[in-house]
């Protein structure tokens, strides 16, 4: 009986600990998460200073507008250690998305690698992606559209709203003010608005991410549609407080809202 009360206690020592243990643990998590954030404000800072406060060019950026510029390349002499591109709430790699080609996709808590797309095999992989609209591209026969809202240099008003890298399932996403959300938690980011591929609940109803000032912080699902992606983006639009956001999905309706 002696032995039964003891293995009780310690079994209810347990209920209330493990819980509290996942806690610390995942704050941990958070906290290394946004170290890693801060390492890469500060290789993408280097990066700028050298060329004049401009950023990459990004995918096909260059002149002949079939040659790319990534920023995991562009950015990997100032940071180094490849694996502080990884958040280490998803270093586990995704699934194949189409091989010979993507290589693997992340997710949620997955972490994505270009393989071959992006250079020799296992030269690129991490869980941020960049906001594409950053991008100093240079092919001529982009869109006016396009080539406007892009901020191209860190010379720009309101940096603290201009996200830089963020948590995501793929290297880059170029969100509009009217992409709808995702449908539901952890969707594939193939079939999903660009902003939808940003929309991972990895932190507690939001996702880290630094900004082009080089602050990190905590950003809600609903909030992203508050940042200032590009030039000519609504951040008072249809899904913010302010544009009157209704219709949210189901998995997102206990969000706090912004």
């Amino acid at each position: 009986m002696e032995l039964l009360v003891v293995i009780a206690i310690i079994a209810l020592l347990m209920s209330i600990l493990m819980p509290a243990l996942a806690r610390v643990r995942e704050q941990a998590k958070t906290v290394l998460c946004q170290s890693n954030l801060k390492q890469m404000g500060a290789a993408f800072d280097m990066y700028t200073g050298d060329n004049n406060g401009y950023f990459q060019q990004g995918y096909w950026g260059l002149a002949d507008c079939t040659s790319s510029n990534w920023w995991i390349h562009a950015v990997k002499p100032y940071y180094g250690n490849p694996d502080v591109c990884l958040c280490p709430m998803a270093i586990k790699l995704g699934y194949d998305a189409n091989p010979g080609y993507y290589g693997e996709v992340g997710a949620t808590f997955l972490a994505w690698s270009a393989q071959g797309w992006l250079g020799t095999p296992g030269s690129a992989w991490g869980s941020y992606g960049l906001n594409g609209w950053v991008e100093n591209n240079q092919c001529p026969t982009e869109s006016a559209n396009t080539s406007r809202r892009r901020w191209r240099h860190t010379a720009v008003r309101g940096t603290n709203n201009i996200p830089l890298l963020l948590d995501a399932p793929w290297i880059d996403c170029w969100p509009q003010h009217h992409d709808p959300p995702a449908e539901f938690d952890d969707q594939d980011w193939r079939h999903g608005s660009h902003m939808a591929r940003f929309m991972k609940n990895r932190h507690n109803g939001g996702i880290q991410g630094v900004f082009m000032d080089y602050s990190v912080r905590w950003i809600g699902l609903k909030e992203m549609y508050t940042l200032k992606w590009h030039r000519e983006f609504d951040v008072a639009g249809r899904w913010t407080l302010a544009g009157g956001a209704s219709n949210w999905p189901d998995w997102m309706k206990n969000f706090k809202d912004f």
